[in-house]
């Protein structure tokens, strides 16, 4: 590993302490070393807040030093203005000669752009170091620049024998095939992503909150598939712990008075591209990553569609005799574990 390597690698372990905190926004590890040593790091802040390089450079203590260090980013410093000034300017001011940059920031507001500002104003700049390791860590923000949609993770619970529900149920509320570890797990997964999708019938059979209630940290913004708003208002995903997009088929001056939901129609005449109608609308509404919890018709069809990323499928040491069978899935598997008397599985879309 080379001493380039060696620094990228370790920004993009900082900067993975931005997750689920910086959504939309890119997490980013920076890192500035002199002499071989590391004067200073940091990670994006909260959207809204400083970037990693902002960070980096403010916990260098002595900022004489700037002016013979080397600044190592995951990815490109920005070139404009957003919710903070750009942060190739600020790289510019103190001097810093050098600069190492794991991959070329994609966002057509910025494409190298960072790169061309450093370099006019004499300052040594290194692109690609890392760069298949960087752009992994960067998926969300990747794909939702590339593909304009967000990151698609599905995720599903189901028995050793192949159902992720029963046939019938007493009461309106989850029934839980796994255990109390693998759940925890999700509502962190739930912190980690900007958005929650769900279907009507999940919502009718199991009136789930779609919060991070086992987990600390931010709520996922909540997508519910309602196609003739038939879901009642009284229902957990209606209340005020979160935000709520309704998709549906038309709605009315009566149904967007409901607080904290925003309803969203789609051509729903059309069978072949229901999934996709939907990521544009979470496109639209700057959701870069999305996580799908059911049920098995609205995951179903998003793999029809061929639009998911990853699947993370558990399944229980449990059986039902009759219930609705798991959706079907073809994928690479890139993990395997164990939770006590789960077992988890991670496919990649190839």
């Amino acid at each position: 590993m080379t001493v380039n390597e060696f620094y990228i690698k370790r920004t993009i372990q900082i900067a993975k302490n931005g997750l689920g905190n910086t959504r939309p926004n890119p997490m980013v590890g920076a890192v500035i070393v002199y002499n071989n040593t590391i004067i200073g790091e940091g990670f994006t802040s909260a959207y809204g807040g400083n970037h990693a390089e902002v960070n980096a450079i403010n916990a260098v203590k002595n900022k004489a030093l700037l002016k013979h260090a080397t600044i190592y980013v995951t990815l490109e410093p920005c070139s404009h203005y957003g919710k903070t000034p750009p942060c190739s300017d600020l790289i510019i001011k103190h001097n810093i000669p050098n600069v190492v940059i794991g991959c070329i920031d994609d966002n057509e507001q910025v494409a190298g752009k960072g790169v061309k500002k450093l370099k006019k104003a004499g300052i040594n700049v290194t692109v690609g170091v890392l760069e298949k390791e960087c752009k992994q860590h960067l998926k969300r923000f990747f794909t939702f620049h590339n593909k304009k949609r967000p990151y698609i993770i599905l995720k599903w619970a189901q028995t050793t024998n192949g159902f992720i529900a029963p046939l019938t149920k007493t009461k309106q509320e989850p029934v839980w095939i796994t255990n109390t570890y693998s759940k925890q797990l999700v509502h962190k997964w739930r912190m980690q992503e900007q958005a929650i999708l769900v279907g009507t019938n999940t919502v009718l059979q199991d009136n789930p909150t779609l919060t991070t209630r086992n987990y600390k940290g931010q709520n996922p913004t909540r997508v519910v598939i309602d196609k003739h708003l038939k879901l009642s208002k009284n229902l957990n995903i209606f209340n005020n712990e979160a935000e709520t997009i309704i998709v549906c088929e038309k709605h009315n001056n009566i149904n967007t008075n409901t607080p904290n939901c925003h309803f969203e129609t789609i051509n729903w005449n059309t069978k072949t591209n229901i999934a996709q109608q939907i990521c544009n609308v979470l496109f639209k509404h700057n959701i870069n990553s999305v996580i799908i919890e059911g049920g098995s018709q609205t995951l179903q069809t998003f793999i029809n569609e061929n639009l998911w990323d990853e699947a993370r499928i558990f399944t229980g040491n449990t059986n039902f005799n009759k219930g609705t069978k798991a959706p079907v899935l073809s994928g690479h598997l890139t993990y395997e574990t164990t939770i006590q008397s789960d077992i988890l599985k991670i496919y990649t879309n190839d």
